[in-house]
């Protein structure tokens, strides 16, 4: 039974690599053509397309009242988006954070994470009610008009030199279609049976909902954000990350705290506080610079697998 789990958890990845490669260039392409700037198709088409599973598992978690699940998936994911995706994607490239992500969507991101610490261990301590999830939603909506509003306001200046080498609308938007049902499918594939491995293995529900749970939901981030890096699309790949984190918690455990109050332990408080952490290096490291460079991505990946292995002794001990 395993190794049919083994040779699906593969299958799901290959899903997911291939569909990302096919939703990065539909969605870059199409970003070119409605002269849409690519940090807004990062921050929002690919942020959401790729968040698709975390949104999937966050939701049937709450219904299944199983919330350790949902809220250690998400924070799990948002740890793991900053510190592997981005990571990862800065041994590609030297990675060049715009103006806008780093004076404008990063502090977003980083006053979301204070909204929800203030939620989750002061206004109701352990829990996120129904009205607090309400709340964080609506900062969901908001922020979406306000990218729209703002990709109005300053369309792109980027032009394609090679008319010849452009692809019909129609095209692309079946690669987004297309790349994105592998994204989907693939994650629902990893996350299944990583799921069925972990416990099989033994691992507590929120042990599952940090690692296992929320790197197979993360892998869509990965795997587009280091396509993108690949391909040059560094507004892609940094907004990609930055955008999925936010609406992680905006959308995601929004929408899961409305179905059912999300409960969670006072031991989360640290994983909540590494997540805080992980945004602001970045928030600093690109201070002056904005640029992530390879070194720093290293130690974004070392921080990463110190935090794995304390999360893997704090459920045994």
């Amino acid at each position: 039974m395993i190794i049919l789990n083994v040779l699906l958890l593969v299958l799901g990845m290959f899903f997911m690599i291939k569909g990302a490669d096919f939703f990065v260039e539909g969605s870059s392409n199409i970003a070119k053509l409605l002269k849409i700037p690519s940090l807004i198709i990062g921050l929002t088409l690919v942020s959401i397309g790729t968040s698709a599973p975390e949104l999937s598992v966050s939701i049937q978690s709450s219904l299944a009242l199983n919330t350790d699940l949902s809220f250690g998936n998400v924070i799990g994911s948002n740890i793991f988006n900053v510190l592997i995706v981005i990571g990862a994607s800065a041994l590609f490239t030297t990675l060049v954070v715009s103006k806008e992500v780093e004076k404008i969507d990063i502090p977003i991101l980083l006053g979301v994470y204070a909204l929800l610490l203030v939620f989750a261990f002061v206004v109701s301590p352990l829990q996120i009610e129904l009205w607090e999830g309400i709340v964080i939603f609506s900062l969901f909506i908001i922020y979406t008009v306000y990218l729209i509003i703002r990709a109005k306001l300053n369309p792109s200046q980027e032009e394609e030199k090679d008319d010849e080498k452009k692809k019909p609308w129609w095209l692309n938007l079946i690669l987004v279609v297309v790349g994105l049902a592998g994204i989907i499918v693939g994650g629902d594939f990893v996350v299944d049976n990583a799921s069925e491995i972990a416990t099989t293995l033994g691992m507590s529900k929120m042990l599952v909902g940090l690692t296992i749970v929320a790197i197979g939901t993360s892998l869509p981030e990965l795997v587009t954000s280091m396509v993108a890096a690949k391909k040059g699309e560094n507004d892609i790949a940094i907004g990609n990350a930055i955008g999925s984190s936010l609406f992680n918690i905006v959308l995601i455990l929004g929408t899961a705290s409305m179905i059912c109050p999300v409960g969670l332990e006072l031991v989360q408080l640290v994983d909540v506080i590494v997540m805080i952490v992980s945004v602001l290096l970045v928030f600093l490291f690109a201070f002056k610079s904005y640029k992530i460079k390879k070194w720093q991505g290293i130690l974004f990946i070392a921080i990463y697998i110190v935090y794995f292995v304390y999360i893997i002794v704090r459920n045994y001990m």
